[in-house]
């Protein structure tokens, strides 16, 4: 098969084609589809490798729906095929770079999501970006309001719109903060709308709704560690879960052991949800081993260390329920061989499931009915 590299961008896609250790092709398009008399239907099959990008998963399609073998390269690992050797990279470099190490073997691949998958991721990132445009806006409201020297009051962020109503606020802070304020309804229905969309594709996976069955782990938590990981047989351990995310203590032990800091390698996104639920955990007022670890981490490390540790061990967690195929079951917590998922009643973890399912459902109705 023939060995072609190609570097992605958004403006210009930089094709090299290598065959016995010699660049027979090189070219530079605007799009993928200018590649069709070179990879389109018909021609020759290639390995046809590029770096993971906004652009991986879509060029995978295509390039499989034309007759060749993708390789998705793993960004962290470039430098082992070696882009940017001796300080020189460029778009036709890392291109030829990518091609010859096609030729050679021994490419470092990424994962690809499965179609399913990348809707769910897509929709997770929308949300995640209204969130996070709403919680500014609040931020900057509440900004204006303590320099003119008044106060909303605490509340939800999703009802700030409607204490700011109620507040005691002078005219002129009024009006500096209407801007801001008249955009936040809008911002709220589409959250909501976002999230039933996410409720909709999350139907389709029980897993889903299997792994919202945790303590401190809600749909959103459970839909975007699904979303990241996509297949629990990727992994032969939790271990490997854990530093996949990036929660495992960095280490440097050549000559003295050292354990630095976690790594925060993959998605920091993820990462961040598990840390928030670790919190959560921490602050149920219901007895849970998860939460009864993580009490006895704080007494010998610290706090924040505890939260940490709990993350890590929530990925592992959630990687093993969905391993076995099982619903969040607390008398298994700690155990540190693999259980049978018959060990606990199915109707017990059918209710479990269910009840689960109720509590985000309610949650949903309730933004669809503010919306």
């Amino acid at each position: 098969m023939r060995s072609v590299g190609l570097d992605l961008s958004a403006r210009k896609i930089c094709y090299c084609e290598v065959a016995g250790g010699q660049v027979v092709t090189r070219t530079t398009v605007r799009s993928l589809q200018e590649l069709q008399p070179l990879l389109g239907l018909g021609t020759a099959p290639a390995h046809v490798a590029f770096e993971a990008c906004r652009e991986g998963w879509v060029t995978d399609s295509v390039l499989r729906e034309w007759g060749h073998e993708p390789l998705m390269i793993d960004t962290t690992r470039v430098k082992q095929i070696g882009i940017a050797q001796h300080g020189r990279k460029n778009d036709r470099i890392d291109a030829e770079v990518i091609a010859r190490a096609v030729e050679r073997g021994g490419i470092p691949l990424a994962h690809v999501l499965s179609p399913h998958r990348r809707q769910l991721r897509l929709e997770l990132g929308n949300r995640r970006a209204l969130v996070e445009t709403r919680a500014q806006y609040v931020v900057m409201i509440r900004g204006i309001i303590r320099a003119r020297g008044q106060s909303v009051g605490g509340c939800a962020t999703n009802n700030l719109s409607k204490r700011l109503d109620d507040a005691q606020l002078d005219t002129e802070t009024r009006e500096l903060v209407e801007p801001l304020r008249s955009l936040l309804e809008p911002l709220e229905n589409q959250i909501g709308r976002t999230e039933m969309r996410i409720e909709e594709l999350c139907r389709t996976e029980p897993i889903i709704q299997y792994l919202s069955t945790v303590s401190g782990v809600g749909l959103i938590v459970a839909a975007a560690f699904v979303s990241v990981v996509d297949d629990a047989k990727r992994f032969r351990r939790s271990h490997q879960v854990e530093a996949y995310l990036g929660l495992v203590p960095a280490e440097h032990s050549s000559v003295h052991r050292r354990i630095g800091a976690i790594t925060k390698e993959g998605n920091g996104y993820v990462r961040a949800l598990l840390v928030q639920s670790a919190w959560r955990i921490l602050q149920l007022k219901t007895d849970d081993p998860l939460k009864e670890w993580a009490e006895q981490v704080s007494k010998r490390r610290g706090h924040r260390i505890a939260v940490i540790a709990l993350a890590r061990r929530l990925a592992g967690v959630l990687w093993a329920m969905w391993r076995d195929g099982r619903v969040y079951d607390p008398a298994l917590v700690g155990r540190t061989r693999r259980q049978s998922p018959s060990q606990t009643p199915q109707v017990v973890l059918t209710a479990l499931a269910l009840a689960a399912r109720r509590r985000n459902l309610r949650r949903r109705v309730t933004v669809r009915v503010r919306s």
